[in-house]
C-alpha cells in the first residue's frame, strides 16, 4: 500500500520541471545553464514541447510572437484592459481581463484556422490534389461553422493586412533553407486565394491566418495557436494597460459619456 507521503507526492506529476531546494530543472536543463544562452522564443518552445528548438525554428516562432502583439484600443482585448486600468485593479488584472477576451472571434480564431490547414492537409495526404482539398476544406469548415471562415478578412486591412505577407515571405525562407516544409504556406495562400474567388473580390490573411501557417509549419497543436497567441498579444494588453494608469482616468468606459447607447424600449405588455 502506498503511504501517504507517496499519495502527496504523486498528487501532481509533471515532466516540465524538476524542483528542489537548491535546484531548477526545465526539460533537463539547469535554470543556470538556460539564462543567459536562451531566448525567451526558445523558452517557449522548450517548455511546450519538451525540447530545444534549433536557432531557425525559435526565430519563426519568434516571428509569429512580434507580428501579433497589438492592434490598437480599437480591438476588444485592448480596448478592455484599458477600460479595466481605469477601474482600480491591478496591473495582473488587467492583463487577465484583456486575454480572456481572446475567445474563437478575436485573437482565438488562429485555433481554427490551425485545424482548418491540417484538415485540408489530411485530404491531401489521403491523395487529394492542392485545390480540391481546399474546396473540400472551406466547405466542410461552413458547413460546421458558417460563412466565416477564421484567419481571413478583416474590418481595417483590405484586401491586405501587412503583417500576413511579411510572414508568408519567412515562412518561405525558411523552407527553402530546410526549416520547415513551406505546406502550410501554400495551403494557407490556397484558402485565401479560393475565398477570393467565391466572393468575387481578394480578402486579406489576417493575423490569425498568417501566425496559423507558421504554428502549423512549426508543429504546434490547434490549441496551443491559441495559447502562443494569448502570450503574443499580452504583451500589447501589458503595454496599454500600463500605458493607461500613467494617464490616469476613472472608470472609463466604451465610448464617452456624452455619447449613450441606442435605447431600444420593449413593447408594452397588457395589464390583462
Amino acid at each position: 500500500m502506498s503511504s501517504d507521503s507517496d499519495d502527496m507526492r504523486h498528487w501532481w506529476r509533471t515532466s516540465i520541471i524538476d524542483m528542489k531546494p537548491g535546484q531548477i530543472a526545465f526539460r533537463g536543463h539547469a535554470i543556470e545553464d538556460l539564462i543567459g544562452n536562451v531566448s525567451f522564443a526558445q523558452m517557449i518552445w522548450l517548455m511546450t514541447k519538451g525540447y530545444m528548438p534549433s536557432a531557425e525554428q525559435a526565430n519563426l516562432l519568434e516571428c509569429a510572437l512580434v507580428a501579433g502583439v497589438d492592434h490598437g484600443p480599437q480591438a476588444p482585448s485592448i480596448a478592455a484592459a484599458r477600460m479595466a486600468a481605469t477601474c482600480g485593479v491591478g496591473l495582473n488584472n488587467v492583463m487577465a481581463t484583456g486575454v480572456n477576451m481572446l475567445g474563437d472571434v478575436h485573437g482565438g480564431a488562429g485555433e481554427q484556422c490551425a485545424e482548418l490547414y491540417l484538415d485540408i492537409a489530411a485530404r491531401m495526404d489521403g491523395g487529394v490534389d492542392l485545390e480540391k482539398a481546399v474546396i473540400d476544406g472551406i466547405a466542410a469548415w461552413r458547413e460546421n461553422h458558417g460563412k466565416i471562415v477564421s484567419g481571413f478578412g478583416h474590418r481595417f486591412h483590405k484586401p491586405v493586412d501587412p503583417r500576413a505577407p511579411r510572414l508568408i515571405a519567412l515562412v518561405r525562407g525558411a523552407a527553402e533553407a530546410g526549416t520547415v516544409s513551406g505546406r502550410f504556406a501554400e495551403i494557407g495562400e490556397a484558402v485565401q486565394r479560393e475565398i477570393g474567388v467565391g466572393r468575387g473580390t481578394p480578402i486579406a490573411m489576417n493575423i490569425d491566418g498568417a501566425t496559423a501557417v507558421i504554428f502549423c509549419e512549426l508543429g504546434f497543436p490547434p490549441p496551443l495557436a491559441r495559447g502562443l497567441f494569448c502570450l503574443s498579444r499580452s504583451v500589447g494588453v501589458l503595454a496599454h494597460g500600463w500605458e493607461q494608469m500613467q494617464q490616469g482616468g476613472r472608470n472609463k468606459g466604451p465610448m464617452p459619456p456624452k455619447f449613450l447607447p441606442v435605447y431600444e424600449a420593449a413593447p408594452k405588455k397588457s395589464d390583462n
